[in-house]
């Protein structure tokens, strides 16, 4: 039902590494439908440094389920990512019902339903809303207003375009810039 592709960059996927990886995936076979086929695709890296990275995406018709975790033991890699991925899908799920039970219409989901053993609160609730009057300037000053309020992103109007566009802090330290269309 569920095919697993798995795929090494810098690593040798031996017979025993697949075996573990189909085993730990295999066990994810019961929230999917019998007609869904999903494909599970998985990548293993490792690094110079002794590090490795292991990354799954499961794409279905309606959500794509990807999770990636990086860890010296590959192993314990494995088992992080498919803790996410059952996160993601029991998040998924109660977000469906919720919604299905307020609309009275139910979509045809290819993940069955599994109530989870210990019902989980869907994190995503909002908890505070803000209201902003967007201020025209450039991005570059826009970052150092980012910057001024200690804050990981910054939304502004752009002088240029008079569009809504948002500058960023990435990961890598540096920043990025989000522009509308309009």
């Amino acid at each position: 039902m569920l095919t697993i592709n798995v795929r090494g960059e810098n690593i040798e996927v031996t017979s025993s590494i697949r075996e573990y990886v189909e085993k730990r995936i295999s066990k994810m076979e019961k929230y999917f439908s019998d007609d869904s086929n999903p494909i599970a695709h998985v990548n293993l890296k490792t690094y110079p440094s002794k590090g490795t990275k292991v990354e799954v995406t499961i794409p279905l018709p309606y959500i794509t389920l990807r999770a990636e975790e990086v860890n010296d033991d590959l192993y314990a890699g494995i088992d992080l990512v498919i803790d996410k991925l059952e996160r993601q899908i029991k998040k998924f799920k109660t977000r469906v019902n919720r919604k299905s039970r307020e609309s009275g219409s139910i979509r045809d989901i290819p993940i069955d339903d599994v109530t989870p053993k210990d019902t989980e609160e869907d994190k995503s609730e909002i908890v505070r809303t803000k209201r902003l009057s967007l201020k025209p300037m450039d991005a570059q000053e826009a970052v150092l207003q980012m910057e001024m309020l200690g804050h990981e992103f910054f939304i502004f109007e752009d002088s240029e375009t008079n569009g809504a566009s948002i500058v960023y802090k990435r990961n890598d330290g540096k920043y990025g810039l989000i522009e509308t269309n309009e």
